[in-house]
């Protein structure tokens, strides 16, 4: 007998335990409809930038200003300005042409770090159809007189703002580096935040020592990589029972989709493997976790998911601080 695949998160119904993660492969109808055939259980569409909505503002102020100066110049009345189909627009316009298309949930994206004037936005991506939300949170605190405390409450005052301005399920992808992670996801939760996502990537630059300049390079996931995401989650799940919990980042075959169940994620989810792979890698990862589950006797997800947390484990030491020492006095290196 095959085991049974299907799984929820956000309380959205899943055919799979594997998302698709927000990348350029998401943003082409051509590609989203590629990776739901191949079994993508759900879509994350490209972030919308809240510097992209400021410069559309922007943009069209200007046109607005230029229509209003001609006015007044010739006399005729303001012309009727067509909005430009770029930044929000198109982005809305990605969200309704992938729920005219698709049959598995579209997740929208929203890419910003504090309360504005942007998150109306996020009604309109959920008035596209969006069966649910992420906001990444993604910020670099390079001003020193910026601190941690100022930078996490701007970050909750986010969750909530987006939180008010939708009635669809919110997902905030974290990043690894609050310093007090379990404290900050409960308090992510009591502002709004109906799911987790484990973890965003920060992308450094590079130096180019010929040109003698800085490099912006977006380099791809490695299987290791999962390894920050797994201790969290794993710690997180008994502590927020009811919570969704997506892992990202390093998931680049059946195995690391295990690793991410037995910790306690509802669902895995992939961008770097789709993009050196195509969307044909998702079917590989599902059969691949299939193999596995059937190997193992285990008769589906729900069996599955959770099994190997922190709260499920007699010895929860790996996931703490004992594991450090552990490792440094074993003397065994990968």
């Amino acid at each position: 007998m095959r085991p049974d695949l299907s799984t929820s998160y956000l309380g959205l119904p899943l055919s799979g335990p594997l998302m698709a993660s927000a990348s350029p492969m998401t943003g082409r109808l051509d590609s989203l409809l590629a990776l739901e055939a191949a079994g993508a259980s759900a879509v994350v569409l490209p972030s919308l930038f809240e510097e992209e909505v400021l410069a559309e503002e922007s943009q069209l102020a200007e046109l607005m200003d230029a229509g209003e100066d001609f006015a007044e110049f010739s006399g005729s009345p303001l012309p009727e300005l067509e909005q430009p189909d770029l930044g929000a627009g198109a982005h809305v316009n990605l969200v309704r042409r992938a729920k005219e298309q698709l049959r598995i949930p579209v997740i929208a994206s929203l890419n910003a770090t504090r309360p504005g004037s942007w998150q109306r936005y996020a009604s309109q991506l959920a008035d596209a159809g969006a069966d649910a939300l992420e906001l990444n949170l993604y910020t670099m605190a390079a001003d020193p007189s910026v601190g941690a405390a100022d930078v996490e409450l701007a970050h909750l005052a986010a969750i909530e703002a987006v939180k008010i301005a939708v009635d669809i399920p919110l997902a905030v992808k974290l990043s690894p580096y609050y310093s007090a992670m379990s404290k900050f996801a409960a308090l992510a939760v009591d502002a709004g935040a109906d799911g987790l996502v484990l973890f965003n990537r920060f992308y450094a630059p590079d130096l180019d020592l010929e040109r003698l300049s800085l490099l912006a390079r977006a380099d791809l996931s490695e299987p290791d990589d999962q390894r920050i995401a797994l201790r969290w989650l794993g710690i997180l799940r008994g502590q927020l029972p009811e919570v969704g919990l997506a892992c990202t980042s390093g998931v680049h075959s059946g195995s690391e989709i295990i690793k991410a169940l037995l910790v306690g994620a509802d669902v895995a989810c992939t961008a770097s493997a789709i993009l050196r792979r195509g969307p044909e890698a998702v079917a590989v990862m599902l059969a691949e976790a299939e193999r596995w589950m059937t190997a193992h006797e285990y008769t589906g997800v729900a069996q599955l998911r959770g099994s190997m947390s922190a709260a499920s484990v007699e010895d929860s030491s790996a996931y703490e601080r004992a594991q450090y020492q552990a490792v440094l006095h074993s003397g065994r290196y990968a």
